[in-house]
């Protein structure tokens, strides 16, 4: 274990359980009480007991399953549907938060971790509200976070996650590599160079706040012809601690049937040539425009373990450009669970369970 894990698990102790003793009660800030686990961990009313064992997240040799949906936190009947028609529980919850829009709620990662589900909170530092301006929005310059323009916002988020009693996971800034965000150094008259500076400085933030229970999640669009080499965009691996990536068959452009193979095998490789952290599928999805959605999932389920460095798979049921669901196609949703009962994705979470960053 490198100084970083160690720091990280060390962290998960001090914030989740307060003490290294055998067993300690904490009160979460708000939300409902969360449910019982069989790694120690139980509800009783406002309080939750524990024992000491944080437990990396996956553990070794499996990979958890989670899901995106329109609706996060504030609505889980889309998650339920989706666990339902997949016969699986997905371990992790990843949603959206706008800078413009969105102040910190403890409440929305306590109502996660009360279902039994890791937050990963995508934050996007933009008006999602101006979407149609797509990259150009000059308030939301790199230059500008990275000057310290939106420190007092930052700050708010870093002390809020500082105060949770378990991990989280943040993933900032996602899609770097693109053109379609006001972050993405391509747009919105940002300069070579800004996006590490400005990852940097807002990591540092969260490191002076104590936000320690916080890991990083780095999540670039799958690489595409003409894109920048991804290590053009990278903080470095003492600011990363999972890397993410966001790849899709049936965008724009790429309708003709593409494997999941086809689609994320060139980029982690290009990965493995600067980092070894481990890898999350961080968005996915399948259309079924010629009818192949079901072959395309029982595809990416055969892939994976390809990849010892993907530790994580978080489908994307959501309706945006296009309608990625799958709970109410019976032949996707049934492929889906096939792939899902491999005991390689028996991966609960819990709030002992810390992202494993080795």
């Amino acid at each position: 274990m490198n100084g970083r894990a160690s720091a990280l698990l060390s962290a998960a102790v001090v914030g989740v359980l307060g003490a290294s003793v055998v067993l300690v009660a904490c009160t979460l800030p708000q939300g409902p009480p969360l449910p019982s686990h069989p790694d120690g961990w139980a509800a009783a009313g406002d309080s939750l007991t524990a024992k000491v064992e944080p437990k990396p997240f996956p553990p070794s040799g499996k990979v958890f399953l989670g899901v995106q949906t329109n609706f996060g936190p504030y609505d889980f009947t889309p998650v339920d549907t989706f666990a339902s028609a997949i016969d699986h529980r997905p371990a992790a919850l990843q949603f959206t938060q706008g800078w413009a829009e969105d102040k910190f709620d403890a409440g929305r990662f306590d109502a996660i971790v009360a279902k039994g589900m890791l937050p990963i909170v995508s934050w996007e530092p933009w008006d999602y509200k101006r979407a149609d301006d797509h990259g150009t929005q000059p308030a939301y310059r790199l230059s500008s976070i990275a000057g310290g323009a939106y420190d007092d916002y930052i700050r708010s988020w870093a002390t809020g996650m500082a105060g949770l009693p378990y991990p989280v996971v943040i993933r900032f800034a996602h899609e770097m590599n693109g053109f379609w965000y006001p972050w993405c150094e391509q747009s919105n008259g940002n300069r070579a160079g800004d996006y590490i500076r400005a990852w940097r400085h807002v990591h540092d933030v969260f490191t002076a706040a104590g936000a320690h229970n916080v890991a990083w999640m780095w999540s670039p669009n799958v690489t595409y012809r003409g894109a920048e080499p991804l290590s053009r965009f990278y903080p470095g691996d003492g600011y990363v601690d999972w890397v993410g990536l966001s790849g899709y068959y049936g965008t724009a452009g790429r309708e003709k049937y593409i494997s999941f193979d086809e689609i994320f095998s060139g980029t982690l490789g290009e990965l493995e040539t600067f980092t070894k952290k481990p890898i999350v599928i961080a968005e996915t999805g399948a259309t079924n425009a010629t009818g192949q959605r079901a072959q395309w999932i029982q595809e990416m389920f055969a892939h994976l373990p390809r990849y010892a460095s993907v530790i994580g798979v978080i489908w994307f049921e959501a309706s945006k450009e296009i309608d990625w669901r799958i709970a109410a196609a019976p032949a996707a949703a049934s492929a889906f669970a096939v792939g899902a009962a491999d005991p390689r994705y028996d991966a609960p979470w819990s709030p002992a369970g810390v992202p494993r960053i080795d």
